[in-house]
């Protein structure tokens, strides 16, 4: 064991020596362009000075390696250090060979003098196997390694006592797919990116609940704890609403206002040629200049809430692209419900470099105001299970697979701006004031160290805050601050519902839940009866969202406030849908009822409710899954690991990622095209039972995973034959020797096939 792991400590330490060693071969001091055969690395100095950021911008090093290797997330303590995720395993070469030696590590990186620039490097967790987030809480950390979510006490800079939180927190998926995010938003709830679960700590409990499936990696929020997130070829995808409700119905597939497409624009604006794309090789994937056209690797969004960028830039949403070396930026604007956006620039973007090893994986706001990039620094991004053979050429031709020993985190500033990290004290009445704070992350960190220090003493100062109508942001955050101490009062959250801001109005209703009692209901009804009579559409959703939770005190009242906002909305979908978050197995009994209150079969309660019980029914109509699990148990485990991510677990598809298999035609239908499918990929539109998928619906390209050593001709014929016997489909099973036949007629295929190419297809 000990000559194990001494292995594993040699083989990051030659790493390191590479980085090193590869930098020395490369002169600063006068860097050009590099040639695009080639792609060597660059000190950190020197690598921000092949960046170009907007005008009256400048880039600044924080940190980079040795002091860290291989980062792909961070938090800030409130002593201003940076804990980072360092998965230094991630592909250690073209085939991934060696991912699952554990060399990832939790570290503290401190600026001892004040400068700017990180200076000790203290190692918290070492032996991880491909750690992906982290998240600071009530004198703890959670640390998210696949597939476990744990629990660490934090004792003196060391890690204490483990509990295990999540077995299953990301159980599926292989590391593009799998949760990631932890984001500790304001509500005091932790969510996260490519999951349905958030948690929180109650005491010694750990709390999870179902919530939205939300992007892909990375995760943020707004000032008002609504949340963004993309996937790979989306820009940017956002919540309307706080991030609480509507979860409820597991029979909804999506509710309006969740999950919603914040901007469409796709473009994207290297600086350099990006040849080293996975599907580089296709139209329109690259543009004459060989520079990728659209996001491919879109992730680690943030929403910038920072004090030190000027007010052009609030509300902007940061996105990071890194197979294209960039970071886009977003400008966002709220139209009554609606949160939409465009890109600042066409044709440039907000930062870009032509060194092809810069890897912005993830974005923070920072304390001091900044914007902070976490830059993985490496020639390999994509990962093993869908590399294709033209990327394996393009990272052999230029030797991007070492070394791993590199990794930078940078920060964005304005030129000639003093900067300052908050410090935060003690004073429970110095901390309360910093939830007035121009920055958002300052507020943030401000309402967790006074829950998570208990700091009761605070209270007083807290009840003062929330009646300071000229700041609103304070209002919201003293509020949640309470929710955590539990110490918020019935008639403190009533006055909030009054208020003449909509805002604390919204996050008022969104408390709700988690305050209301067999004593206070009452009040909490009549006053949504009153909001309701005054017809503000803003919060009509929320007053259906917050229905359910009168339910237990109060049925009959709950079930008037759903038809009473049925007949005031009968055109808004965002409410309709709200309602139907209420109606767990009551879809049918309503629709019955709502029918003699609203008959016009056009009133989109009444569209809503016949999709939803189309779907109801013909899910009861599913094939008991437990008998394919056993008839093909490969079959099943790959479902899990590569395709329920984007086709879902019920296989009726996931909105922007992939189309439905239940009850498709390609699934069920012609064996030699769905082989050709799952081996080689499919790109551009594809129709499935009369309706045509397409981006932005869909992402444009599936991958394909004929190119991947893991998984052979058996796993494909077991995958298959199990999605083609699942849910309401009932076709025969697909053998080796099909598979076989399949690839040996496409022996020499890179690219992925268009549906008219499958229609050509003749193997019989």
């Amino acid at each position: 064991m000990k000559l194990y792991v001494y292995a594993i400590l040699a083989l990051v330490v030659f790493s390191l020596y590479q980085c090193q060693t590869h930098k020395k071969n490369i002169d600063a001091s006068n860097i050009i362009l590099p040639d695009t055969t080639q792609s060597p690395v660059i000190p950190a100095d020197a690598a921000i000075r092949l960046m170009k950021v907007e005008d009256g911008f400048e880039v600044k090093l924080v940190a980079s390696e040795p002091l860290v290797t291989a980062p792909v997330a961070l938090t800030f303590d409130t002593k201003g250090r940076i804990w980072a995720v360092e998965m230094v395993g991630y592909m250690p070469d073209v085939y991934g060979k060696g991912e699952d030696k554990p060399s990832g590590k939790i570290v503290i990186l401190e600026d001892k003098n004040g400068d700017g620039l990180m200076d000790t490097r203290k190692v918290f967790l070492d032996s991880l196997v491909l750690p992906r987030a982290i998240c600071l809480v009530e004198g703890g950390i959670l640390v998210a390694e696949s597939p476990n979510l744990w629990f660490y006490e934090i004792k003196g800079d060391k890690p204490g006592n483990r509990t295990l939180v999540d077995a299953k927190y990301a159980a599926a998926g292989n590391v593009e797919h799998q949760p990631n995010g932890l984001l500790r938003a304001i509500d005091n709830w932790i969510y996260n990116a490519k999951s349905t679960k958030r948690y929180r700590k109650k005491g010694k409990q750990w709390l999870i609940e179902k919530t939205h499936f939300r992007g892909q990696w990375g995760i943020s929020q707004d000032n008002y704890g609504r949340l963004y997130y993309n996937d790979n070829s989306t820009n940017l995808i956002g919540d309307y609403f706080t991030p609480g409700f509507g979860a409820m119905n597991p029979n909804m597939q999506h509710v309006e206002g969740y999950e919603e497409r914040t901007v469409n624009d796709n473009r994207v604006y290297p600086m350099r040629p990006t040849p080293g794309v996975n599907r580089g090789y296709m139209p329109d994937v690259l543009d004459d200049s060989l520079r990728l056209k659209n996001f491919t690797a879109a992730c680690g969004p943030v929403i910038y809430r920072g004090d030190l960028f000027g007010a052009a830039f609030e509300f902007n949403a940061f996105v990071a692209e890194p197979t294209a070396n960039l970071i886009k930026r977003n400008i966002l604007q709220e139209r009554g419900t609606v949160v939409t956006g465009e890109q600042a620039y066409k044709g440039r973007e907000f930062l870009a470099s032509i060194d092809e090893r810069f890897r912005p994986v993830s974005l923070y706001n920072g304390l001091d105001g900044a914007l902070y990039v976490v830059d993985m620094y490496r020639g390999i991004i994509q990962h093993k299970t869908y590399v294709t053979p033209y990327l394996k050429d393009e990272i052999l031709k230029r030797k991007l697979t070492e070394p791993l020993g590199c990794g930078r985190i940078y920060k964005v500033v304005p030129k000639g701006k003093a900067l300052s990290a908050v410090k935060f004290s003690a004073d429970p009445e110095a901390l309360v004031a910093l939830l007035g704070h121009e920055n958002g992350l300052v507020r943030d960190m401000a309402q967790q160290q006074l829950i998570d220090g208990r700091y009761k003493m605070a209270i007083p100062y807290l009840r003062k805050a929330i009646t300071n109508h000229a700041h609103p942001l304070m209002v919201i955050h003293a509020m949640w601050v309470l929710e955590g101490l539990s110490a918020l009062q019935t008639n403190e959250v009533l006055t909030l519902l009054k208020s003449e801001d909509v805002a604390v109005k919204i996050q008022a209703l969104s408390v709700l839940p988690s305050v209301i009692n067999a004593g206070s209901h009452k009040y909490y009804i009549a006053l949504l009866e009153q909001l309701l009579e005054k017809g503000d559409p803003k919060i009509a959703p929320y007053l259906a969202f917050v229905a359910e939770y009168l339910k237990p005190y109060q049925a009959d009242a709950a079930q008037e406030l759903l038809i009473a906002l049925l007949k005031k909305y009968p055109k808004d979908a965002y409410v309709s849908s709200a309602v139907l978050s209420n109606l767990t197995y009551r879809e049918e009994s309503f629709a019955d009822m709502i029918m003699e209150v609203l008959p016009d079969t056009n009133v989109v309660i009444n569209k809503q409710l016949k999709k939803l019980i189309t779907r109801i029914r013909n899910t009861r109509k599913n094939r008991d899954p437990d008998l394919l699990n056993k008839e093909f148990p490969k079959g099943a485990a790959l479902f899990a690991s590569s395709c329920q991510t984007c086709h879902a677990a019920d296989g009726n598809g996931i909105s922007s990622l992939a189309p439905p298999l239940n009850k498709s035609e390609w699934v069920t239908g012609d064996k030699n095209k769905l082989i050709s499918i799952v081996l080689y990929g499919l790109t551009g539109p594809i129709k499935i039972n009369g309706h045509v998928y397409e981006a932005p619906e869909i992402s444009a390209d599936m991958p394909g995973i004929a190119h991947s050593e893991e998984i052979s001709d058996d796993d494909v014929a077991q995958v298959l034959s199990f999605i083609r016997g699942s849910w309401q489909n009932n076709a025969d099973k697909v053998s080796i020797d099909e598979v076989g036949k399949v690839r040996k007629h496409n022996q020499g295929r890179e690219k992925a096939f268009t549906v008219a190419e499958l229609d050509k297809i003749r193997l019989n």
